[in-house]
């Protein structure tokens, strides 16, 4: 090798080593960003469902204690500060009134029943859709499993086998 190689080696590198570093930094910045985006939006959509789980389970704790549900017009009412649910501890101080993808809940109660909703995910309905919570029942989308809906059985119905010969 003569002086002037050695040299130029020692120099650093070529402009396609760097145009290759920069092309595969980019890619894989590019796939980790684009999963980022869809683990917090599961994410958001997952809290959502855990405060709409809250709420309801509050508003059940208070049809235990009292034989009804308390009457309610909005969400907003629900999670208040000098709400029956707060003021019995019910549900936690500071609960907030809008989901995770900044649209408001919405919610309503008497005092034979309740619902509860979410939108869901605007920015993808066909995943994260809308979340609905009425007593004994939850109706919305699963981002993880991808299941359209589940319901829980009502109390009051018998069970399909109990009964039936053997």
């Amino acid at each position: 090798m003569t002086p002037t190689h050695a040299r130029r080696r020692d120099q650093g590198f070529s402009l396609l080593e760097l145009l290759v570093a920069m092309m595969i930094i980019a890619v894989l910045g590019t796939l980790g960003f684009s999963q980022y985006k869809k683990h917090s939006a599961q994410a958001r959509y997952l809290k959502a469902q855990d405060d709409l789980k809250i709420v309801a389970e509050g508003l059940d704790q208070y049809y235990l204690k009292h034989g009804r549900f308390p009457d309610f017009g909005s969400f907003d009412a629900m999670v208040d500060g000098n709400s029956s649910l707060v003021k019995e501890s019910l549900i936690k101080v500071g609960m907030a009134a809008q989901d995770p993808f900044g649209q408001p809940y919405e919610g309503k109660s008497s005092r034979g029943t309740y619902e509860l909703k979410c939108a869901g995910d605007p920015g993808n309905q066909e995943d994260a859709g809308p979340i609905v919570r009425t007593p004994g029942q939850v109706t919305g989308s699963s981002p993880v499993s991808g299941a359209g809906s589940t319901a829980a059985p009502k109390a009051d119905a018998p069970a399909a086998d109990a009964g039936a010969p053997k």
